[in-house]
C-alpha cells in the first residue's frame, strides 16, 4: 500500500501519514480497542482481521481493558511486532470526564512502549470513529500526549499518527504544521493533564 505523507519531523521523532495502520512493518500498532478486547467495527475489525484468529485468542486471556488503560500483545500475522490495545472513551458532550481518558489512552500506551523497548509506533484516531469523539478536539489531545512524551527522557526513537481517512489527515496536518497551535495545545495538556506524572507500572 502506498503511504501519503507530508509532515515529519526528525528531531522529535513523530510522523504523520496517511494509509492502512495493518499495512505497516514496524515495532508496534496500536489498536483502538473495546473494554472485553474482542473484535469489534473499524480499525478495530481490521486489525483482528489481519492479525488472525490468535489475537483474538491472546485478548481473551487477558480479559479486560478499561478505558483510558493499555494492553500488549503479539501481533501474528500483521507486520508489526506487537500491538497495543487501548479503549478510548465514547463521545458524551464532554460531560463525562472524555478529554482525561483520551489523554490517558495515549499517555499509558507511549509508557507501556517505552516499558516494553519499543522504538516506533504507529497511532490511528482513537475514538473519533462510532465512538464519535470530534474528531480535532481528539487530534489536540494526541498531539499534545505525544509532544509532551518526545520532550522526555522515555522518548521513543519514531511516533508515528497513521490516519486512514482524508479529514483526520488534514486536520492532524494542519495542528502539525502550525506552529503558533502549539502554545494552545501545551495549555490543553496542562490543563488535562495537570502535573501527575505516571510511573511505568500504571500503563
Amino acid at each position: 500500500m502506498i503511504f501519503k505523507g507530508k509532515y515529519k519531523d526528525d528531531l522529535m521523532g513523530i510522523h504523520l501519514i496517511q494509509g492502512d495502520i495493518t499495512e505497516l512493518e514496524i515495532d508496534c500498532i496500536v489498536n483502538a480497542a473495546n473494554e472485553k478486547l474482542e473484535p469489534g467495527g473499524g480499525v478495530c475489525g481490521s486489525i483482528h482481521k489481519a492479525a488472525g484468529p490468535d489475537l483474538a485468542k491472546e485478548c481473551l486471556k487477558i480479559g479486560h481493558c478499561g478505558i483510558g488503560e493499555a494492553r500488549i500483545t503479539q501481533a501474528y500475522n500483521l507486520h508489526a511486532k506487537h500491538v497495543i490495545h487501548t479503549v478510548g472513551p465514547i463521545w458524551h458532550g464532554g460531560k463525562e470526564f472524555e478529554d482525561q481518558y483520551l489523554f490517558n489512552c495515549y499517555k499509558k500506551t507511549l509508557l507501556l512502549a517505552t516499558h516494553h523497548q519499543i522504538k516506533t509506533i504507529a497511532f490511528p484516531n482513537v475514538s473519533t470513529g462510532i465512538y464519535g469523539y470530534p474528531k480535532e478536539a481528539a487530534a489536540k489531545i494526541a498531539i499534545a500526549t505525544v509532544k509532551s512524551h518526545q520532550k522526555s527522557p522515555r522518548k521513543l526513537e519514531n511516533v508515528i499518527f497513521c490516519c486512514y481517512d482524508e479529514e483526520n489527515y488534514q486536520i492532524y496536518n494542519s495542528l502539525l504544521e502550525d506552529t503558533n497551535v502549539w502554545l494552545e495545545i501545551e495549555k490543553e495538556l496542562i490543563r488535562i493533564g495537570g502535573n501527575y506524572e505516571y510511573e511505568l507500572g500504571e500503563a
